[in-house]
């Protein structure tokens, strides 16, 4: 039934764009001839044909004769002479030239037009002189053919949280236009998507975009006939044929994990000499690249394939890749001389220990004890898993990741996101499901808006159960453009910030371009992303140099804090997530002096952690906020150490006296572990209040030391513990999963972060008209005598904000609590809804001159998203007041941005 009902839609889609097309005039046609290879250059509309094959389908379809050979070199945010890279990635002629392209189509207009008309002189000589070096080149097979492909139309929508698109239409149909010009003047073909994608918006019943701008599966295949017509100028009769889409549908797979390898630093980049084997015969790179030579030549073996497909020749059922280069297969160098691990004490033991025979070598702290959630000897997928979490009905989800370090051609690509569920009320796992698989490296997850937001390196997946199965079924490619230098720095610590926006990390020697409805976000050498689903703003929270950022956490009041894994060190996050341009950075960290021509501040200066850092590396992070754990241990923030103690530690932080921000000590650990394999790597409170770990488990870690394909990783092991106080009681987890709007706004007075965190995510989940109406009323009957009456109105004023709405009576009443906690959760929260609230300067302008540090802080913070000399002058007010080294670092980082 979805078969047919999908090909009726590929028919209405056909006949649609033909409707659109009938009184189109093009420019000149593209003619090829056999043997061509097709490079598609360019942004996020081109990057995900790659994926959408609809219209490379109906390609070989219409020429099945010719053997064409299509390549897509597309990244998202790319423009003519902006396409960061990382290291040694290589430059646009050198992947054209190894692709040998006798035609390259560029996908340009939609970054650039956020220029608007002052940035088309610009656009057009640069896009001129672009298309003038590619007509003069030779890539191997003579002089190449050019086309200039537009972006398409924006579809607007009713929808007061997003775009309506019109301005942004103005400014397409002016690049478009400018494209046109290019492509006459330098005697190019030019194909107009802009014109027919806005007609075919206004006609379609139904959305064709995930966001605005991005194309949906629906949208790309109405697209593709599109394109076809524009390039050929005539009708194709033919639909979309599904066995040889499969086909392109491979053999693309195939080449995005050849040109986009998520290990690119360890490849080609500085790490490709590291990872030396026992044998001291091969190292990263050239193991490396034999796999990149086999993935060429596995990619070649399906072009062949769809040569018979689309020519109506059979095709063996098994595709035989037997005929390509051998892997090499390095020797281990566990216990060798060059064995950097052992020598260094980072080595566990390639004698793997029964759970059972593990958890006696635990040391806890007193009146701790630990219990085993699950291991792979019950449950085999449980292997390498990196991240958990726990959904509406306090289920258990664990990400795995089998393919680490680096996913081997010729092998399943199958990594999981798993449900475990306890149905005997004895705390340990008694099923295991598996929601996803066919994942990627997914280095971190978060649950919300009714499904998961997974990191499938390189990109971001939305993947959802619409059939109540436990198995995803619906999935969305929703964010792409982060790079794929290092699996280690992928996508990780997913947390929903209190006002609804998700925030990610992603670590150095990374250079990421994310298209947004507002523009292109671009990061370099590390930081943070924020992303709100609801509005579909997506920005860079902090740009600092960062080495591998793996933990972040919010504490009561909306304070943020950052935990670096490979320093180990730990930060406050006000100061260092203030606004700057790209390319410049935030100064400090431990990459600073490797970034520091990039962030445009002085290599010796280093931006100071919160608390005296003992031993490195740490991963996840958390703040206990439990009633299980004892009263001194509320506040404590904990981090996970997976080498130097294999422990979770503990460290007391409070505010600074007198000074804007937080200080900490380390105190006794929670646990460690005398098993040398035990690696902590993430941790989360659970609904009862007690601590779960991910143990990643494997004797070896790490690029640098061992090479990528080292015989000794392990791909079996991985287990999850539960630590538990032995004389406080559990407490009764609250119901979420079914529960009403107003028992949901109940848990945000709960004193547990994680119990006001997951109904916050149900909460943002609902329909925000019934929750606002809720929410109105719930303030309205809150207690004024309840000593934590203000910090239930702060809760209030986050929902809001996650419903993309602004209270001002409540927020001027918060702003001039007598609290200091509550006045800087005020101005933070203004400075993400300024397009929301018209006189955030105003209120700006008075928090510098707040009596508490923190608030003035917050205020010089937030300034730096303002411009203009009233900016200038309005910031240097706090300088009237006593300063202290984090405010002067964020005075002196608002004044760098706003003089530029």
């Amino acid at each position: 039934m979805k078969s047919l009902s999908r090909n009726i839609c590929l028919a209405a889609s056909a006949a649609l764009a033909c409707l659109l097309l009938s009184n189109f005039t093009f420019a000149a046609d593209l003619k090829l001839q056999k043997g061509d290879h097709i490079c598609l250059v360019g942004n996020a509309l081109g990057e995900r044909m790659q994926v959408q094959n609809e219209w490379e389908t109906l390609l070989h379809t219409r020429f099945p004769e010719l053997e064409l050979v299509v390549r897509n070199q597309c990244f998202p945010g790319d423009e003519p002479y902006t396409r960061i890279r990382s290291k040694n990635f290589g430059d646009p002629t050198s992947h054209l030239t190894h692709s040998q392209a006798s035609v390259v189509m560029y996908f340009f207009g939609y970054n650039e037009s956020f220029a608007g008309e002052k940035g088309l002189k610009k656009y057009k000589s640069d896009l001129t002189r672009l298309v003038t070096e590619t007509k003069t080149a030779d890539y191997g097979k003579g002089r190449p053919q050019v086309v200039l492909v537009s972006p398409i139309a924006f579809e607007g929508s009713d929808d007061p949280n997003l775009s309506d698109g019109k301005e942004q239409n103005k400014n397409l149909a002016l690049y478009t236009e400018a494209m046109s010009d290019v492509a006459s003047q330098t005697d190019v073909v030019f194909v107009d998507l802009f014109t027919p994608t806005r007609a075919l918006f206004e006609k379609s019943p139904q959305r064709l975009t995930i966001n605005g701008f991005h194309l949906n599966d629906v949208g790309y295949e109405r697209l593709a006939p599109i394109l076809d017509q524009a390039l050929f100028g005539n009708k194709l009769a033919a639909a979309i044929n599904p066995d040889l889409k499969n086909e392109i549908d491979d053999k693309n797979f195939h080449w995005f994990h050849r040109y986009r390898a998520v290990n690119g630093f360890s490849i080609y980049g500085d790490r490709g000499l590291a990872g030396q084997d026992g044998d001291r015969k091969y190292n990263n790179r050239i193991v490396m690249e034999r796999e990149r030579a086999i993935l060429d030549e596995m990619t070649a073996i399906r072009d062949a394939r769809i040569w018979a497909v689309a020519a109506g020749k059979p095709v063996p059922e098994t595709i035989d890749d037997s005929k390509t280069l051998p892997f090499l297969n390095p020797t281990t160098n566990v216990g060798t001389p060059n064995d950097r691990n052992a020598k260094a004490g980072k080595l566990g033991s390639l004698e793997y220990l029964p759970a059972a025979e593990q958890i006696k070598l635990f040391d806890l702290a007193d009146g701790y004890e630990i219990q085993l959630v699950a291991s792979e000897e019950q449950f085999p997928e449980l292997s390498n898993p990196v991240a958990l979490n726990f959904d509406s009905k306090g289920r258990l989800w664990v990400a795995t990741m089998k393919s680490y370090p680096h996913w081997k051609p010729k092998s399943p690509m199958n990594d999981k996101l798993l449900i475990f569920e306890d149905n005997d009320g004895d705390h340990a796992a008694d099923v295991c499901k598996v929601f996803a698989e066919g994942l990627h490296q997914p280095t971190g997850f978060e649950l919300g808006h009714g499904g998961a937001y997974v990191s499938r390196q390189p990109d971001i997946w939305f993947i959802k159960d619409t059939d109540g199965d436990d198995k995803a079924d619906e999935v969305t490619r929703q964010l792409i453009g982060f790079d794929s230098a290092d699996s280690h720095h992928g996508i990780a610590a997913f947390e929903w910030g209190p006002g609804g926006n998700l925030y990610f990390e992603e670590g150095t020697f990374k250079f990421s371009a994310v298209e947004s409805p507002y523009g292109v976000r671009r990061l370099a050498e590390a930081g943070i992303w924020k992303y709100n689903p609801r509005t579909e703003r997506l920005d860079v929270h902090a740009s600092f140099a960062f080495a591998n950022p793996w933990g972040y956490c919010y504490d009561k009041w909306g304070q943020d804090f950052i935990g670096d894994a490979s320093p180990g060190n730990a930060y406050w996050a006000a100061p260092i997530t203030g606004h700057v341009e790209f390319p410049n950075k935030h100064p400090g960290g431990s990459q600073h002096r490797r970034v520091a021509s990039m962030a445009g501040g002085d290599p010796s200066y280093k931006f100071p952690t919160f608390y005296p850092k003992r031993i490195r590396p740490l991963a996840g992070c958390a703040i206990v906020s439990s009633r299980h754990f004892p009263d001194d241990m509320q506040g404590n923030f904990l981090v996970t150490n997976v080498i130097g103690e294999r422990a979770i530690l503990n460290h007391k932080i409070m505010p600074a006296e007198n000074g804007s921000g937080f200080v900490g000590e380390e105190v006794e650990m929670l646990l460690s572990c005398r098993d040398g394999n035990f690696r902590p790597v993430d941790l989360q409170f659970a609904p009862d209040g007690s601590l779960y770990i991910v143990d990643w488990h494997n004797a070896l870690i790490g690029h640098l030391q061992h090479n990528l394909r080292d015989p000794s990783r392990d791909h079996s092991h991985g287990r999850i513990w539960r630590v538990t106080h032995k004389e406080r009681p559990l407490l009764e987890p609250a119901k979420i999963d079914g529960a009403t709007i107003p028992q949901l706004l109940e848990l945000l007075k709960s004193p547990e972060d994680r119990t006001r965190y997951r109904a916050r995510r149900e909460l943002a989940a609902r329909d925000s008209e019934p929750v606002l109406k809720a929410l109105d009323a719930w303030v309205a009957g809150l207690d004024a005598s309840d000593p934590n009456v203000e910090h239930q109105q702060m809760e209030a004023l986050w929902m809001y904000q996650t419903h993309n709405q602004v209270r001002t009576d409540l927020l001027d009443k918060l702003s001039a609590s007598e609290n200091d906690r509550a006045r800087a959760a005020c101005v933070r929260l203004t400075s993400h809804m300024m397009h929301a609230i018209p006189d955030h300067a105003d209120r700006f302008a008075k928090a510098v001159h707040d009596e508490h540090p923190t608030v003035r802080l917050e205020a010089v913070r937030a300034i730096s998203f303002l411009s203009g000399d009233d900016a200038i002058e309005m910031v240097l007010g706090v300088l009237e007041h006593d300063m202290d080294d984090y405010l002067q670092y964020t005075l002196d980082e608002t004044m760098r941005q706003l003089e530029q």
